[in-house]
């Protein structure tokens, strides 16, 4: 009788762990589910062969693409391949967006993801793409409260909800020259990955206190250092744009950090190695 007793305790006991540890599968894959279930696509997808008429894409349209590494280049393919899969893109003002079009937008935003560990624009939603430049209306907030109402004309937006506003002409402009330091698709998915933890601040996730550290101090003292040579007269390599507030430093500063590299690094060596750290690669030596 006490054998009996122990045996069914013991059963009991050992559904109760079985019980246990299923649970607690269970909310492992609940919690692990969709980083897994993203990782399994993403290797679907980037694993199918890169079609023929997308390379041609690249090699017609994007010198800079020529320029990249074998391995960087892969790498690139990878991305396009996942952004087109996941990414709508949006004609508007009656543009029927083609695959050409999409392929150079991924490919050249791409850039920036070379060697980032995350490897996406983690708050990207849709593309929106206009023939050319395209008008804008804003209101801003002016001394004692009064609204000035503005038009803008622009080659592109970033805007904070995940959404990317390009000028078609702008961007095979900025394919087309890859060192002339202006390319729109690089610096609106700059901003998407300002835009990542929240209002674009010239700040993009960064690993380490340290790290985030450093970031501000370098670039405050060169945001100053522009805006006082700018207001002495004074020219230099960073567009005037880039003085416009903390964001716009960044993303005009990447478009030189990816098309102008050594003359960036020349010119400002502290900057120029946040951003080698910030990117995770170091385009002089494409």
């Amino acid at each position: 009788m006490a054998d009996a007793d122990w045996t069914s305790l013991g059963s009991l006991t050992i559904a109760g762990f079985a019980f246990g540890a299923l649970l607690l599968s269970a909310t492992f894959a609940w919690l692990a589910g969709p980083p897994l279930l993203t990782a399994w696509r993403r290797r679907r997808v980037t694993g199918r062969p890169f079609p023929p008429a997308w390379r041609r894409v690249l090699r017609q349209r994007m010198p800079a693409y020529a320029r990249l590494p074998p391995p960087l280049q892969l790498q690139l393919r990878r991305h396009v391949q996942w952004l087109l899969a996941t990414t709508p893109f949006i004609g508007c003002a009656g543009l029927k967006v083609t695959d050409e079009m999409r392929v150079l937008i991924a490919a050249q935003a791409a850039l920036l993801l070379l060697s980032r560990p995350a490897g996406r624009f983690a708050a990207l939603r849709q593309v929106l793409v206009y023939p050319g430049a395209f008008v804008v209306d804003r209101t801003r907030a002016g001394e004692g409260g009064i609204a000035h109402e503005s038009r803008q004309v622009l080659s592109g937006e970033s805007w904070q909800l995940g959404q990317v506003v390009l000028s078609w002409d702008d961007v095979l402009a900025g394919a087309a020259d890859p060192g002339d330091g202006r390319n729109v698709v690089i610096h609106e998915f700059a901003h998407q990955l300002d835009q990542e933890k929240g209002r674009a601040n010239g700040a993009p996730w960064l690993r380490g206190r340290e790290a985030r550290a450093r970031w501000a101090a370098v670039l405050s003292a060169e945001f100053e250092a522009l805006r006082h040579r700018l207001a002495q007269g004074e020219s230099g390599l960073i567009d005037d744009y880039a003085a416009t507030d903390a964001a716009e430093f960044f993303a005009v500063v990447s478009e030189h950090f990816f098309e102008q590299p050594a003359a960036l690094a020349a010119a400002h060596p502290a900057l120029y190695a946040e951003f080698v750290r910030c990117y995770g690669t170091d385009p002089r030596h494409w």
